[in-house]
């Protein structure tokens, strides 16, 4: 198994957000270093600093507690990019101030992949947040500061020199990405050459899918798994799949992306044995579209699955203002023995409304959700409240993010139903996913 990110000890976990706090930040690029150096090897250390803008007019604004809120949803924002982005690689996501946040990632990368990785950040970052207090949306505006730490620059240096950047462009208006030194590399690629190489990688079918093997509990039986994509760039390398959609829908090719997808994991998972399931995700292109339910069907017939054995999953960020629509649309798949899962949940606002108005078989529980239950009261209760709200709305659970035995035992005691996660398995390929269904021994 690959080497996972893991939340340091609630000692170093900030209380609202849940991410490590500074503290944390710090001992991890401290024994990277020391890592690096036990074994004489470079260190390939790259660290990013964001700032965001206009949190403290939020809290006059607003109150304090949507400022939180609006923290809460921008650190669900970073962790979920961080883990697309990075998958099985060595990183940490860290709040380490009021408004500031910081990600470092242990990898090999070039000076214009980890700018191109800002820039994708602040992006997703400055999406309009929904639900915040008494502001139906807000936006907050990030600033970035990017660098790559050298041997001998500790933790306090790269503190330092990322905090000095950040105040550098906090007067300068328009400009959100800058490098310690002060300097902006070239993109290397620009936006527009970005979204043609993207359309040219569908039509060479050079799109990956990928799929995260879903189980049930307690038995552990394999019961699906969820598609992913991913983008192996030539010069950015890769590219998953929430930036992915953010470069298509700049393009306005989100629905021709979508479809790729869908038609082959149908294609690939039309040779699973008859009792997995496969998951997709939703976009909201494809919800907008009128023809989604019919195109939807036509794809599950051309490939020769089941309906019955697809689910659709919905976030709340598909669903931002088209609320009703999208609940009649899903009447309409639910009606033809497609199931419907809320994604996400327990990132962002929890916006309960969803749960009284869509047609839902399953709530998928946000790894936020469980990445403390082991240790703390708090979070074993507010999991075991959220098995006990969705058990008595007739909605069966899944939990993400389980990378740990402990976990598992714990989610398996309170009730839930299934759930994903390294523990068990990360993300594989088409193939190695019908070669781990071909070797299990509870095959229907």
């Amino acid at each position: 198994m690959a080497s996972r990110p893991r939340m340091i000890g609630n000692d170093q976990r900030d209380a609202l957000t849940g991410l490590p706090g500074p503290g944390a930040m710090r001992e991890r690029l401290t024994a990277w270093q020391a890592q690096a150096a036990q074994f004489r090897q470079v260190a390939h250390v790259h660290v990013m600093l964001i700032s965001l803008g206009r949190i403290d007019a939020v809290n006059l604004a607003y109150g304090e507690d949507a400022g939180d809120g609006a923290l809460v949803a921008v650190a669900e924002r970073i962790m979920h990019f961080a883990e697309d982005e990075f998958a099985a690689g060595d990183w940490i996501a860290a709040r380490v101030a009021g408004g500031s946040f910081m990600v470092a990632a242990r990898e090999a990368c070039s000076r214009e992949r980890w700018q191109w990785l800002g820039e994708a950040l602040a992006d997703a970052v400055a999406h309009p947040i929904s639900g915040a207090g008494d502001a139906s949306t807000m936006r907050l505006w990030p600033r970035i500061a990017l660098m790559r730490a050298m041997p001998g620059e500790g933790p306090q240096m790269v503190f330092d020199l990322l905090g000095d950047a950040i105040d550098d462009i906090r007067g300068r208006h328009g400009q959100r990405m800058v490098w310690s030194n002060g300097s902006v590399a070239p993109r290397g690629i620009s936006s527009a050459q970005l979204e043609a190489d993207l359309l040219a990688a569908l039509d060479r079918d050079e799109i990956e899918i990928v799929f995260q093997p879903q189980f049930s509990l307690p038995d552990d039986c394999l019961v699906g798994a969820e598609a992913l994509a991913r983008w192996h760039h030539p010069m950015l390398g890769r590219i998953g799949a929430s930036t992915l959609f953010g470069i298509a829908e700049r393009a306005d090719h989100v629905a021709q992306l979508s479809r790729h997808i869908a038609e082959k994991s149908f294609h690939a998972a039309a040779a699973w044995p008859q009792h997995l399931r496969l998951s997709l995700n939703v976009t909201p292109a494809d919800l907008a579209a009128a023809g989604f339910a019919s195109e939807m069907e036509s794809m599950i017939e051309l490939t020769g699955f089941s309906a019955q054995r697809t689910t659709l999953e919905i976030t709340e960020h598909v669903l931002l203002g088209e609320l009703e629509r999208s609940a009649a649309m899903l009447n309409g798949l639910r009606g033809l023995g497609i199931r419907v899962a809320l994604d996400d949940f327990g990132a962002g606002f929890c916006n309960f409304r969803y749960l009284k108005l869509l047609p839902l078989d399953y709530i998928k529980l946000d790894r936020a959700m469980v990445e403390g239950i082991t240790e703390t009261p708090t979070d074993r209760a507010v999991f075991r409240a959220m098995i006990a709200m969705a058990g008595a709305l007739g909605l069966q659970t899944i939990a993400e993010g389980i990378e740990t035995e402990d976990q598992r035992n714990w989610i398996t005691a309170e009730g839930c139903d299934f759930y994903q996660g390294y523990f068990r398995a990360a993300p594989m390929s088409p193939a190695a996913f019908m070669q781990l269904a071909q070797s299990r021994s509870d095959l229907a």
